[in-house]
């Protein structure tokens, strides 16, 4: 018996699951007949057919509800129970729901998903409103515009972009809704560059016009996650004072379209923008996201974590500001001498004066995220605990501001004493998270709140006289005072004195029970209606006088986001002061004579993460030497010598002290890197396609005053072409750009170059070989390598020794072969013959110079066949 329920049980609950299947499949948004839908769902519908893409979170009392084809997606994303909802039609539309109280996880992990969400509200109090509520989208959230503290890393900015394509220049104007943060940039017309600053910003959204190339929406979309938007509209009302802040219409045209999307779209507002930064790229030391990448600047190259990047290294930050700070110095290093050395001074300086230094952290560790808590203020997503936040921030700048003027410092702190004792008076100290719920204004701030207060505390002592008062007017000994939901306060007195009641008390009767009888008097019920109400009245005065504060507060946001920023600057500078004593970092030199001298350099994150003594090394290139050509042994430290020259130029140029016993550095413009193999798996691209595009970056965009860094390049072909090639780059590298470049290759035959090139040198990186075996020595020595060890570092990868034996033998083998070829072939070459170079350049030039002298136009048919004929002979000769 018992079995048969139970499969009758689960019989029921699979048929209701597919009926529910079923149905839900059918129905979609398109198909209702909207003459039949409930006033409420024809409400829903309307507002609906406004955000047709976004997923729209309906409030239905202490719900959001999506419905048709948002509920069925939500419920598949969320993974929520999908159910239906009587919406006037012969069927049940589909539908699921999330708790108010509790939606911003939900909405958070639809955003991550890559979704829009709009949140529909209830705009009027459905007590006091007869018929349906009133309801309206009060904000669109999407990847580029959450503000939400708990949703947002607090190490990364939360970029959106609108991106103007001008025809001749690229225009980016990005922000940072959460900061309060708008610039604008413009870039060459090319799409790998526009991709380039995209990716290097880190932007999350981005607004396009509707003539955008349709391959550039892919890529971002496809490839990148970037979340893509088309649209074509400007603002054309509000934020004037923002606009006109700058003069170029072009940058005016890139604010407007980004507003409009974000005030109009998104319904967002963004009044704690005060001003337009416009990025001039020749202020900072440029990095594609390539260099960014193989430096392993912000994540690393095999687990794309932060931790042992080069931001997590020098990241002793107590702010969330100062780490945001702190990362855009790393990825924008400067080209100011003068901004540099100051950056410098005052690392010196908290150095000298450390136990400043010490209390100033200590004080930071109290600061808060000021610069986000500006932008909840005015977005209207400010709770009590958030003013909590920004009054504890605000109590340590006194002593913030006393500090950094007994620094010298020129830094002016505001310490907004003002706004500090306003919050102080009047905020609990553990409010709850809702606004709404009363328990945020302190006693005394108010005194209509604290009279309501002490009529809300007064109940339990009014009852207890109310008692005491009553038995003596009455001598009924034996009844009491009580109070239940159903009615309220009332008077009880049992059965047996019952008839005592009569009618000059003015008693009501109001229930009547087997034991006892319960009455209400007027003096009750007045005192009943005042404490009861006290309640809720104290609810509506609390969130009025809250929404004042804030008030207050809005009106002195641009003010706090300066102090903000100043907090910021402060703790990056704190950060790279304690790096330098813990890493034992060196205070470098910088020229203009296009000199490297770092003595004892060092890679900084491998010191620290490697267990092995690190192995220090000099860098040497004098304003002859361009190009340092390294040869050694894989695993030898060829890799980690290019970057260690990368990092400590950036560290350099970034304000921070460097690893090394002494460094003076040039002024670099640009990195370009090439270090490791990787295919573009995304793209279909292999490894030396890869190789190639990021080599013809570097050679395209690179001047005299840049660093390039080529690992082992032309690797991924066959040997020769790819001997020819690196051969090839090498020159174009040393009679062309002529800038400070790091080669390194395991083509020997190319270390004579150093021979034909004044400008290249030869270094290589000492092994010393015990028979078989082999020891990294990861010492840079000059001159070139001898051999390569590439079968002794087989042997260290454990590989089966008769695998070995066998390589030695095929090893031997050839190099017999190659020795016998250069005796017997003296034609072989494998340098390029400079004559036939030369000759072929004559023979091009005066190919050049009678096609320029070719007026077609003016030619007749006879004319143009002699002068083919003569072109024909020149190109014999």
């Amino acid at each position: 018996m018992e079995i048969t329920k139970i499969f009758h049980f689960f019989l029921v609950k699979t048929l209701i699951k597919c009926y529910n299947n079923t149905w839900c499949s059918k129905m979609k948004l398109c198909e209702v007949n909207r003459e039949e839908l409930s006033p409420m769902m024809k409400q829903y519908m309307e507002i609906k057919d406004n955000y047709p893409e976004e997923l729209l979170f309906f409030r239905l009392g202490d719900f959001y509800e999506l419905f048709f084809e948002d509920g069925i997606t939500a419920s598949r994303e969320l993974e929520l129970t999908l159910t239906g909802k009587n919406a006037g039609l012969t069927e049940r539309i589909p539908m699921c729901g999330v708790p108010f109280h509790s939606v911003n996880p939900y909405i958070e992990k639809l955003i991550e998903k890559g979704y829009k969400v709009a949140i529909c509200e209830q705009l009027e109090d459905p007590k006091t409103t007869k018929g349906t509520v009133k309801r309206g989208v009060v904000e669109v959230i999407s990847k580029g515009t959450i503000v939400n503290l708990e949703s947002l890393n607090e190490h990364d900015n939360n970029y959106i972009a609108s991106v103007l394509d001008l025809e001749y220049i690229y225009l980016i104007t990005y922000a940072d809704i959460s900061t309060g943060e708008l610039c604008s940039l413009s870039i060459n017309h090319s799409k790998d560059r526009l991709l380039n600053e995209l990716l290097h910003l880190g932007v999350k959204e981005v607004i396009l016009e509707e003539n955008v190339d349709a391959e550039l929406i892919n890529i971002l979309k496809n490839n990148y996650s970037i979340e893509v938007t088309i649209s074509s509209t400007y603002l054309t009302e509000g934020y004037d004072t923002l606009i006109n802040s700058v003069d170029d219409a072009r940058i005016k045209q890139g604010i407007r379209h980004l507003l409009y999307y974000v005030v109009i779209k998104e319904l967002k507002d963004v009044s704690h923008i005060s001003s337009v930064t416009i990025v001039n790229k020749n202020d900072y030391l440029e990095m594609d996201v390539h260099t960014i990448r193989n430096l392993e600047l912000t994540e690393t190259l095999r687990l794309k974590e932060r931790t042992y990047s080069l931001v997590w290294l020098l990241d002793k930050t107590k702010t969330a500001m100062g780490s945001r700070k702190l990362k855009n110095w790393v990825l924008n290093p400067l080209r100011s001498i003068d901004e540099i050395e100051e950056r410098y001074n005052k690392i010196e300086t908290l150095n000298n004066e450390f136990i400043l230094k010490d209390e100033l952290r200590d004080l930071l560790f109290e600061i808060y995220d000021m610069e986000r808590l500006c932008a909840k203020v005015i977005c209207g997503s400010l709770n009590a605990r958030d003013l909590l936040q920004i009054k504890n921030s605000l109590s340590v700048l006194p002593r913030v501001s006393d500090i950094v003027s007994d620094l010298g410092f020129k830094y002016q702190v505001n310490t907004h004493s003002e706004l500090f004792d306003l919050l102080e008076r009047s905020v609990y100290e553990n409010p709850p998270l809702s606004i709404k719920e009363g328990f945020l204004i302190k006693d005394g701030y108010n005194k209509e709140l604290d009279e309501l207060k002490n009529i809300r505390s007064g109940g339990k002592e009014f009852l207890t006289d109310f008692e005491a008062k009553i038995k003596e007017t009455t001598g009924i000994k034996n009844l009491k005072v009580g109070f239940n939901r159903v009615f309220g306060y009332y008077i009880e007195i049992s059965k047996g004195q019952a008839s005592m009641v009569t009618e000059e008390f003015g008693w009501e009767r109001r229930q009547t029970l087997a034991n006892c009888e319960r009455f209400i008097s007027p003096e009750l019920k007045e005192k009943e209606s005042m404490i009861l109400n006290a309640e809720e009245k104290i609810f509506e005065l609390e969130y009025e006088l809250f929404c004042e504060i804030r008030g207050v507060i809005k009106e002195e946001i641009l003010e706090l986001k300066k102090t903000a920023d100043i907090i910021s600057e402060l703790d990056a500078i704190c950060s790279l002061a304690v790096c330098s004593e813990e890493y034992n970092l060196v205070r470098p030199k910088l020229n203009t004579e296009n000199i490297i001298e770092i003595i004892d350099g060092r890679h900084p994150v491998i010191e620290v993460v490697s267990k092995n003594a690190y192995v220090p090394n000099d860098v040497l290139m004098d304003n002859t030497t361009d190009i340092l050509l390294i040869t050694g042994p894989n695993m030898s430290g060829k890799s980690t010598y290019m970057r260690e020259l990368a990092v400590i130029t950036i560290m350099a140029q970034m304000g921070s002290f460097v690893p090394a016993k002494s460094a003076n550095l040039p002024i670099i413009d640009k990195i370009f890197t090439r270090i490791g193999a990787s295919d573009d798996l995304v793209s279909g691209e292999s490894t030396f396609m890869v190789e190639m595009k990021e080599a013809c970056n570097a050679l395209v965009g690179a001047t005299k005053n840049s660093l390039i860094l080529f690992d082992e390049l032309g690797r991924g072909t066959a040997t020769y072409d790819g001997m020819s090639l690196a051969q090839a780059i090498l020159e174009y590298i040393a009679k062309n750009i002529k800038c400070k470049t790091l080669f390194s290759t395991h083509y020997h035959e190319l270390t004579r170059l150093e021979s034909e090139f004044l400008n290249i040198k030869n270094v290589h990186v000492s092994a010393k070989e015990e028979g078989s075996m082999i020891t990294f020595l990861h010492k840079v020595k000059n001159g070139p390598a001898d051999k390569s060890y590439g079968i002794h570092v087989a042997r260290l990868a454990k590989m089966p020794e008769e695998l070995l034996t066998r390589a030695d033998a095929i090893l031997s083998s050839y190099e017999s072969e190659a020795q016998n070829i250069l005796k017997t072939s003296d034609n072989i070459q494998l340098t390029m013959d400079l004559g036939s170079i030369e000759k072929e350049k004559v023979e091009k030039d005066e190919l050049r110079e009678k096609l320029k002298s070719i007026d077609p136009l003016h030619m007749t048919p006879l004319e143009a066949m002699n002068t083919l004929f003569e072109l024909k002979e020149i190109s014999n000769d």
